[in-house]
């Protein structure tokens, strides 16, 4: 089985299709939410996203996750929607999976359309250990908080694999980038295995075994009509992300081996450093800038979230000394990073 990879890179005008709210206001008031309230939070219309071809911001797809866990006061929020979203729910997407030959040409077709449904993301299908790995990540340095995202899409993701293969069926592994939240117990329960953090990419890990399964609800037919609807009326997939944005990724990923130099950065774009540069020099910034910029984005996000000690923010942001990122938040905010955490 070939390995397979899609990208959705950074536009202006790029979402997220609504279909993939399906069901969230509802949810948010089982759980004592207020779904207008959350929604207008997150500068969403409820009313907007009944339209499942509707394309709507990521960033405020990702925002209501994150506004509605803290509102409710329930942590792991986007942990258990995604774990009762059906394939149904994500709308087109969904149906090109349920109505495709097997598993395997399910991913295959997931992964390959996925760009037309949501932008910003990167997934592809990798073998690891003997394993195969779907993989799931935004590519959007301005959206900083997406824990609750990646939670609730691998659940989703889950359920297309339950949908094949039977209610029982669990992963081998479950992945997440972000550090590990206080409940992390709901996690491997949630999934039936074992959930590690802090890890390169958010992954649900499986065996190869069964890929080849028939889809019960395959139509070759209809997967022809839908895999062009998709096509039509999904969101357009955007063009080459901005060379800032590129670097930024780069760094969030790197920076807890250590801040990455610009040559190492250089390296891992497939660009000469005078290039990248120039390219910043044409926007007014330089790649010092950059690295301040991500660090303190990622600060901030990282101080939100009470389970993580100072210590651990700072080796996360590649600094070898609390001192150092003391002195650096300090400069950035005028506070120290305690006295933010406090003020939050």
């Amino acid at each position: 089985m070939a390995v397979a990879h899609a990208n959705a890179d950074t536009g202006s005008n790029t979402g997220v299709l609504a279909s993939a709210t399906s069901g969230a206001a509802r949810f948010f008031a089982n759980y004592g939410g207020d779904p207008d309230a959350i929604f207008g939070n997150a500068g969403l219309d409820p009313a907007a996203t009944v339209d499942p071809t509707c394309n709507i911001s990521l960033k405020s797809y990702c925002t209501l996750f994150e506004t509605a866990a803290t509102r409710i006061g329930h942590d792991n929020i986007g942990l258990w929607f995604g774990q009762q979203f059906q394939p149904t729910e994500l709308g087109l997407i969904g149906y090109v999976a349920l109505h495709s030959a097997s598993m395997q040409e399910a991913l295959k077709n997931f992964i390959e359309l996925f760009p037309y449904h949501q932008q910003h993301t990167e997934m592809s299908l990798t073998r690891t250990r003997g394993l195969y790995a779907l993989n799931y990540r935004i590519y959007d340095s301005t959206i900083v908080n997406r824990r609750q995202d990646a939670e609730l899409s691998l659940g989703m993701f889950c359920n297309i694999f339950r949908h094949c293969y039977g209610a029982r069926w669990a992963p081998e592994e479950v992945h997440f980038e972000h550090p590990k939240p206080l409940d992390w117990g709901e996690h491997e329960r949630a999934f039936g295995a074992p959930v590690f953090f802090g890890q390169r990419a958010n992954s649900v890990v499986f065996r190869r075994d069964g890929l080849d399964r028939q889809m019960h609800t395959s139509d070759p037919r209809l997967l022809v009509i839908l895999r062009r609807c998709l096509k039509t009326v999904g969101i357009q997939p955007a063009g080459e992300r901005p060379i800032s944005t590129r670097i930024k990724d780069h760094l969030a990923q790197e920076l807890p081996e250590g801040c990455p130099t610009l040559e190492q950065t250089a390296a891992a774009l497939q660009l000469p450093a005078w290039t990248i540069q120039r390219r910043l020099a044409d926007h007014g910034l330089t790649f010092k800038e950059l690295v301040e910029e991500t660090r303190r984005e990622l600060a901030e996000s990282y101080l939100r979230q009470p389970q993580l000690q100072l210590t651990e923010i700072a080796f996360l942001l590649g600094y070898s000394e609390l001192s150092a990122f003391s002195r650096a938040f300090h400069r950035w905010t005028g506070l120290s990073p305690r006295d933010y955490r406090r003020g939050l």
